[in-house]
């Protein structure tokens, strides 16, 4: 094991506690609260280790398996906290754009109930972005789940009267692309990113569908001396194709990372491209 990768022992971890005091005092408030959760994780771990020994237990390295665990909980955290301030992810009302100045307060309800944090925690990369909300909350399953929902919604003119945004269950942030049937059915997205919708009004039953993607890109996978390696062709503005190197061992893995990619590099179009798997000679 590295130096870097070795638990921190009890010295270096309360020098750290020390180091609060230097904090600005909001940030020393939720990093204090974040300590102290270490702190009874890292009490909690030794008495488990203690109660722990090879004559009840058949793994005989349970000691590092519960290390791991909590560093990759120590790790899922980092990655929760770093999405709230760099992307903003609270609800459609926190951290529109930069510059952000404030880190939000997070309490332990903020913990719980967050579903970016248990989406990291399931192994899953948080979007570039935040997704759409449903009454104040992420809601992945638009994005990414099933395609027709049934919502409440409503479409607001413009001070010209046209069609300008949606509301829909209780986000603001619609934008209306297209009006398809007048006063009943509209293209819709968010933001201007990620995938359109199909809109249709109706007085008890309105849906929102996502619309069939739009394009399609290869996905190429390359095998040589028994190394798997898979690459996203991307064509350029010039016509020329950019092979970009996706970092997966299955199609699976492929597929999720390369849509990260143009969630990150075009999010215009994310969610609106299909994958055509090419397994290259």
């Amino acid at each position: 094991m590295d130096d870097d990768d070795a638990p921190l022992d009890a010295e270096e971890l309360m020098l750290m506690g020390d180091r609060l005091e230097a904090l600005p005092p909001a940030d020393a408030e939720w990093v204090g609260r974040l300590f102290q959760e270490c702190l009874r994780a890292r009490m909690h771990e030794a008495q488990l280790l203690e109660n722990v020994t090879e004559a009840d237990t058949p793994f005989a390295d349970s000691g590092s398996e519960l290390d791991t665990r909590l560093a990759q909980v120590a790790l899922d955290a980092a990655e929760w906290l770093k999405t709230l301030w760099d992307v903003g992810y609270m609800g459609s009302a926190s951290f529109p754009a930069q510059p952000r100045t404030d880190f939000p307060h997070v309490d332990l309800e903020d913990v719980l109930k967050s579903s970016l944090f248990a989406r990291i925690r399931d192994g899953k990369r948080p979007l570039p972005f935040p997704p759409p909300t449903r009454n104040g909350l992420p809601w992945h399953d638009l994005v990414e789940g099933q395609e027709e929902h049934v919502v409440t919604a409503e479409v607001i003119k413009d001070d010209d009267g046209g069609l300008s945004k949606a509301i829909i269950e209780g986000c603001r942030d619609w934008l209306v692309v297209e009006e398809v049937t007048p006063g009943s059915a509209f293209v819709v997205q968010h933001r201007g990113k990620g995938p359109r919708y199909e809109l249709c009004l109706d007085p008890f039953f309105s849906t929102l569908k996502r619309e069939a993607p739009r394009w399609t890109r290869e996905i190429r996978l390359r095998e040589r001396a028994g190394v798997r390696s898979f690459m996203l062709c991307w064509p350029k503005a010039n016509g020329e194709l950019l092979d970009v190197p996706l970092r997966a061992a299955t199609w699976e893995r492929a597929e999720s990372e390369a849509a990260y990619w143009i969630a990150t590099s075009s999010p215009e179009m994310y969610g609106q491209v299909r994958f055509e798997r090419i397994e290259a000679d």
